[in-house]
């Protein structure tokens, strides 16, 4: 998959910063222009995750929605979650 990924030092001031938020829909803009897939990194409030949603982010990764945990924590996550 190609993709832009968003730096966290990016999302850290887009809530409180109209520049920064420009800056966000620029490179969602560009990078969506070019087909590539925009993965905001560091995404740590609820409020950033709604922003980037109307910015049409396609993934997001930070611990908003969990903190690091190692490979073992993860398939004991993923058995857990069964269907």
């Amino acid at each position: 998959m190609e993709a832009l990924k968003i730096d966290r030092s990016f999302l850290a001031t887009m809530v409180e910063d109209p520049t920064s938020m420009t800056l966000i829909q620029t490179m969602v803009s560009l990078a969506h222009s070019l087909h590539l897939k925009v993965i905001a990194e560091g995404v740590e409030t609820e409020e950033q995750a709604k922003l980037l949603r109307l910015l049409r982010c396609d993934q997001m990764q930070g611990y908003l929605f969990s903190k690091p945990i190692t490979s073992e924590q993860i398939a004991a996550l993923l058995r857990s979650n069964r269907v």
